[in-house]
């Protein structure tokens, strides 16, 4: 499976798994952890979660899928904007390490910008670092403007996790060649989109049918043609996870990548950032 590198070296899959909505049921939870253990077994090794998500019920689940094989997990978790400064952000990190019963978190991201100033974040972030509790930190649904506030500490911020998909493009024009221009990965957040209407698309579904695969699985790999993206759907079942894997193989040709432009315009201008 393709790599991405991170600024330290460390490199990580281009697909990963994400958890949102993970958790929220107590019945589906063994059944989530199947699919995300199963996913570890496809090479699916970075795993997306956050405090957020079914208000740690997503951390516990994952817990229960990576008992026992922490070393092959990179681990990312966020945390919510009104805990991401001082005191408040070690407490937070506290109780996600304890949900997903591991001693480091190997990126722990800001969930999206709130009150707390980012210099604050960015302190605690660091003295989380220092004593080992996280090995990385960085940032979600940042715009450029946020990211160039950063200062110096901006060379610190391992990635921006944003909505990125067909359906929604704007990063493609200035802030994903500001990340790529600094070799720092963009995560990409619902890359199939919300609610079904992208793979019920004529467009997506002409190129899925030409290539033998799945709506779903060319909206992934649109993603992962991208350098520097790191591409992080969620499958809550063993059969989606295989579907999900096999899309990192998926290449898409000139005349497939020309079809899709057509349907969903590239960005000719600044757009506000989109968020879900």
């Amino acid at each position: 499976m393709t790599g991405v590198r991170l600024a330290d070296g460390t490199e990580v899959p281009a697909l990963g798994q994400g958890t949102w909505h993970m958790g929220e049921g107590g019945s589906d939870r063994t059944r989530e952890a199947a699919a995300l253990r199963l996913g570890l077994d496809l090479g699916l090794t970075l795993i997306d979660t956050a405090e957020m998500y079914a208000e740690g019920g997503a951390e516990e689940v994952v817990a229960e899928a990576i008992a026992g094989r922490r070393d092959e997990v990179f681990l990312v978790s966020k945390v919510y904007p009104h805990n991401a400064g001082g005191r408040k952000l070690e407490a937070a990190l506290g109780r996600s390490l304890k949900r997903l019963r591991v001693e480091t978190i190997d990126l722990y991201l800001l969930h999206w910008r709130g009150s707390i100033p980012l210099e604050d974040t960015v302190e605690a972030m660091e003295r989380m670092r220092a004593a080992g509790r996280i090995r990385r930190w960085g940032v979600s649904n940042l715009d450029v403007e946020d990211l160039e506030e950063l200062g110096p500490a901006l060379a610190d911020c391992a990635t921006d996790q944003v909505l990125y998909n067909l359906e929604h493009r704007g990063v493609e024009f200035d802030l994903l060649p500001f990340c790529q221009g600094r070799g720092m990965p963009v995560m990409a957040y619902s890359p199939v989109g919300q609610g079904g209407a992208l793979l019920r698309h004529p467009a997506l579904r002409g190129v899925a049918e030409r290539l033998g695969a799945t709506p779903a699985q060319v909206a992934i790999a649109w993603t992962l043609r991208q350098p520097g993206v790191i591409s992080i759907p969620k499958a809550g079942d063993e059969a989606h996870v295989r579907l999900n894997a096999a899309a990192a193989e998926l290449r898409l040709g000139p005349e497939d990548l020309a079809a899709l432009d057509a349907a969903f315009p590239p960005p000719k201008r600044k757009r506000s950032l989109a968020m879900l």
